[in-house]
C-alpha cells in the first residue's frame, strides 16, 4: 500500500513523524480517512479515537479538537489532546468520568459547569474506550 508523510504535532510537541498507509480521525463531520494522493483538505477536528497505521502496524489514539490538513501529499494533524492507547491512564479516566457524572447529577451546577462536565465526560469516555484496545 502506498504512504505519506505523517506529521502528529499537539501543543506539548511532536507525537508522530513518518510515513503513514492510513489515517482515521473523528473530525466535527464526521470520521475521515486519509490515503496516500487525497485531495488538498482542511478540517476542524471533533473527539473520538484515532487510528494510523503505519509499517502496517495499527495503533490507536484519543485525539480530541485541533486541524487536520492534507496539503500537496503531506498530512498534518494538529490535535488538541493526543495519546497513544497504551499511554492512557485508565484510572485517571475513570475518576475523571466519575467527576462529570457527579457534577451532571448535581441540580445545583451552573450551566458553565454543566457544558464542561459533558465536555469531560465525553473526554474520559474517549479515552477510557481507546485504552481498552491496548
Amino acid at each position: 500500500m502506498s504512504s505519506f508523510p505523517l506529521k502528529i504535532v499537539t501543543p506539548e510537541g511532536l507525537i508522530f513523524d513518518g510515513q503513514a498507509e492510513k489515517l482515521i480521525v473523528r473530525t466535527t463531520s464526521g470520521d475521515t480517512a486519509i490515503l496516500a494522493r487525497h485531495i488538498n483538505y482542511v478540517t476542524p477536528l471533533g473527539m473520538g479515537q484515532a487510528v494510523v497505521v503505519a509499517d502496517g502496524n495499527r495503533r490507536l489514539g484519543a485525539c480530541i479538537g485541533g486541524m487536520l490538513s492534507m496539503v500537496n501529499g503531506e498530512c498534518t494533524l494538529l490535535p488538541t489532546t493526543f495519546e497513544w492507547a497504551e499511554s492512557i491512564d485508565v484510572e485517571r479516566a475513570e475518576a475523571s468520568r466519575l467527576k462529570a457524572e457527579k457534577i451532571l447529577a448535581d441540580s445545583n451546577s451552573t450551566e458553565a459547569d454543566l457544558q464542561l462536565a459533558k465536555a469531560r465526560l465525553c473526554r474520559a469516555l474517549i479515552r477510557k474506550n481507546v485504552a481498552s484496545f491496548k
